[in-house]
């Protein structure tokens, strides 16, 4: 009878998130709905002490703060800037100045922690220059979808931050954790993007103007404030100077100083960044509370008992465990973003997770990347929207640019499940 009711808690969930009900409202009638008719708890309550307590937390208030500063960097010269810095180096790679996206992307996820704003950001610089150099669409749209997902992975990552607050693990060592899978899934892109060159020769522009080393070495000025923005905020968290939520502080700081610096902050510009970083994160804050109290909600009636029984009676083995969860999460990506995913879905999958022996710092980098996979698959695909607005292209046709990259992204998982150092080494040494 339990699972019965959760199972029809759960299509109606989806039935009222289809109808284009905001999520976290969605959530929160859900819950109510299933506290009231079928447990015997005060639901009005309980609500009100669920949302106080996921949305009070110092923990999350690292993430206003990083979206703030990836607002004020996407309003910036930074983007143009990082653009001038990074063409001469990459004019003699196979592919050229396709690496822009990749390399791009890397940078920029350092200092903004969302995928979405890496994507537009990048993308509104690239994409107009490599169209105007003669670059194949497919290819340059393609990779600036694979690499936007770069902006969840790279540390500081907003959905890192969600994760850590809602399973309850360091999220400093999630931030170390991000990095070499970061780092190895952009070579990898960029690997992939040299084969495409050298079995398309036909199809890579000719170098435009050979640069010196010298002229290297002067272009080079124009990455001096990413890097600076960079090690404050990563150095602040890695040298123990300063808290998640600190160095989100010195990072919104020093983009002002920055952007006022370059002659980009005005009054105009500040208001528009703050209120689009507030309004963002009300639309998180709204999806936390609501999955907050539908998981209080399922927990009374039962659902994770149910799915942890589930399970456990396959009797899988952990890689068939992580092959069901990453179907499983690509499957839930079609319908909802990954902040709502992972809040979602945590409080019921954790229990199953620990028992099967996943480590939960590496279980949170393996959900990045399997949200990651989301992200470039339709419907709901985040960067798929973006890159549609830059673009105008139709969804379906950026998906299956970004087709080779979403492999790429499964073969990373699979990298990770088969070393977990990858992921594990460097918080293992701190």
């Amino acid at each position: 009878m339990e699972a019965l009711i959760a199972f029809s808690l759960i299509v109606l969930l989806f039935v009222v998130l289809g109808s284009g009900i905001w999520i976290g409202l969605s959530l929160l009638a859900v819950a109510l709905l299933g506290m009231e008719l079928f447990t015997s708890r005060a639901a009005g309550d309980s609500m009100m002490i669920t949302i106080w307590g996921s949305t009070s937390s110092w923990t999350l208030t690292a993430l206003p703060l990083f979206l703030w500063m990836g607002e004020i960097l996407f309003r910036s010269k930074l983007s143009s800037s990082m653009f001038t810095g990074l063409a001469p180096w990459l004019g003699r790679l196979p592919g050229r100045l396709l690496h822009t996206n990749v390399v791009g992307c890397t940078i920029f996820a350092a200092i903004s922690g969302s995928s979405a704003a890496t994507c537009a950001t990048i993308g509104k610089m690239t994409l107009p220059e490599l169209q105007k150099r003669g670059y194949p669409d497919n290819i340059a749209i393609g990779s600036l979808a694979g690499a936007g997902t770069l902006g969840l992975l790279i540390p500081p990552s907003i959905i890192m931050i969600v994760y850590g607050v809602a399973a309850n693990v360091s999220i400093s060592k999630l931030f170390l954790a991000g990095i070499l899978p970061g780092l190895l899934l952009g070579t990898l892109f960029m690997g992939y993007l040299a084969l495409w060159a050298l079995t398309h020769k036909d199809k890579v522009p000719a170098e435009a103007l050979a640069s010196s080393l010298g002229d290297k070495i002067k272009s080079s000025r124009h990455l001096i404030p990413s890097v600076i923005l960079i090690a404050l905020v990563l150095g602040s968290i890695y040298s123990g100077i300063a808290t998640a939520t600190e160095s989100a502080a010195l990072g919104v700081a020093g983009a002002l100083l920055l952007s006022r610096m370059e002659g980009s902050l005005n009054w105009g510009t500040f208001k528009e960044g703050l209120y689009a970083a507030s309004r963002l994160y009300c639309m998180i804050g709204l999806i936390l509370a609501g999955a907050a109290f539908l998981t209080l909600s399922m927990g009374f009636i039962g659902l994770p008992r149910h799915i942890a029984e589930l399970i456990g009676g396959l009797g899988l083995s952990p890689f068939a465990l992580m092959l069901l969860l990453m179907v499983f999460f690509i499957v839930l990506g079609c319908f909802l973003d990954g902040i709502s995913m992972v809040v979602l879905t945590l409080a019921v999958l954790l229990p199953t997770v620990e028992a099967a022996g996943f480590d939960l710092i590496w279980f949170g980098i393996f959900i990045v990347l399997v949200v990651e996979m989301a992200q470039i698959t339709p419907p709901v695909g985040f960067n798929l929207f973006v890159i549609q607005g830059l673009t105008k292209k139709s969804i379906l046709w950026i998906a299956r640019a970004a087709l080779p990259f979403f492999v790429i992204l499964f073969g990373a998982v699979m990298l990770i499940y088969l070393v977990p150092d990858i992921v594990l080494w460097l918080p293992g040494r701190v």
